[in-house]
């Protein structure tokens, strides 16, 4: 059984094939980081919409995602409550208050949405028992979500503080998260949205929510909808609102922007590091691999035993990235509570072995150059 040139020469240096290890796993695990933020981004914009009880939204075009989402009239509701195929219109009032931590006395803004507690708005199971409902109706009351930051203190049930100066007791709890668009969310009703965020009148919303009847397809419901309202409101299904929100978020921000150029320069990074290497182990071995070609070698198998050499190296350095990035993952979804959704993927696993092959299959062929360019008879 042959032994591969190509491991050989890989071996012949363990110091530099441990470095050359170290720097492709460093390319790997930057990948993965950035991939993983940039796919948890993509997620928790869909994160809201998943555990609202509806298949039609309406929203004002003014809006570029929920958090941001901008009151339009209650009418438009009404408008389309007797559209074949709706079953029920609920309407939901977003807006942001500065919670005050009752141990430290900061204040830290949180996203609040207001909702009428005999509406099924969100798929919680603590908002639908008759006892949460009845808890929800009560004055100056929120129910928390347990996946907010420990940055706002102390959420159990019957803790007292103030939100925009007015005394607030927390009466229950919830797992809802917010991600990139909120470090921690409340729900109350929509009478004590309108008493924190007097003067905003409860005819105005932020955001309609339409459940269907079973068995009506939700294009064809949201077409008729839509042919039924005037430009100050848009009309989206699930899927269509989700994928507006995951654009804004990955195409318009710089959020989306950041993580999608960290996977470019983490590419550019592994080019780099594994040609150095490349390059420094021809050099070193530029006289055998003259002589092969004066023993009338020709130059595809010189290629070949370079690109041999960037495959290995492909594969020793993506194993150790994968595995640190998983631990990472892991440590990211500890620190973040599990808010930050970042988890591995065969996808994901499968997308970065494909960079990493590509990566340093490049750096291969440029730096084999050397060798292809070289005359025996200069080097002797």
């Amino acid at each position: 059984m042959r032994t591969s040139l190509a491991l050989l020469n890989l071996l012949h240096e363990r110091t530099r094939l441990l470095v050359a290890i170290a720097g492709v796993a460093f390319a790997v695990i930057l990948m993965f980081m950035n991939l993983g933020f940039l796919g948890a981004l993509s997620q928790t914009a869909a994160q809201f919409y998943t555990r609202f009880n509806a298949d039609l939204f309406l929203i004002s075009p003014q809006a570029l995602e929920i958090t941001s989402a901008k009151a339009f009239p209650r009418e438009r509701l009404y408008q389309v409550a007797g559209v074949e195929g709706v079953q029920r219109v609920m309407p939901l009032y977003i807006n942001y208050l500065q919670w005050r931590n009752p141990e430290t006395s900061e204040s830290r803004a949180i996203f609040a949405f207001g909702i009428n507690p005999d509406d099924p708005a969100f798929a919680l199971p603590e908002l639908e028992s008759a006892a949460g409902k009845a808890a929800l109706r009560q004055p100056n009351v929120v129910f928390f979500d347990r996946l907010s930051r420990p940055e706002y203190g102390p959420q159990d049930i019957g803790t007292v503080t103030e939100a925009d100066r007015r005394k607030i007791t927390i009466v229950g709890q919830y797992e809802l998260g917010g991600g990139f668009s909120a470090d921690g969310t409340v729900i109350m009703s929509d009478q004590n949205f309108r008493r924190l965020f007097d003067p905003f009148p409860l005819s105005q919303i932020s955001l309609g929510l339409i459940q269907l009847s079973d068995n009506t397809n939700p294009e064809v419901a949201r077409n008729a909808v839509a042919s039924l309202l005037p430009a100050d409101v848009e009309v989206f299904t699930q899927a269509g609102i989700i994928a507006r929100d995951r654009d804004y978020w990955i195409n318009t921000t710089s959020t989306g922007f950041i993580f999608g150029m960290g996977v470019a320069v983490s590419l550019v990074v592994g080019v780099v590091i594994v040609y150095q290497i490349l390059y420094t182990d021809i050099s070193s071995h530029l006289k055998q691999y003259a002589t092969l070609k004066a023993m009338g070698y020709r130059s595809r198998f010189l290629v070949s035993t370079v690109l041999q050499e960037a495959l290995i190296l492909a594969i020793l350095g993506y194993i150790p990235g994968l595995i640190v990035a998983v631990l990472l993952y892991q440590i990211t979804l500890a620190a973040t509570s599990g808010t930050l959704p970042v988890s591995m993927t065969l996808t994901r696993m499968g997308f970065v072995l494909i960079l990493t092959v590509l990566m340093c299959g490049v750096s291969g062929l440029v730096s084999v150059n050397k060798v292809i360019q070289t005359d025996p008879a200069e080097v002797f």
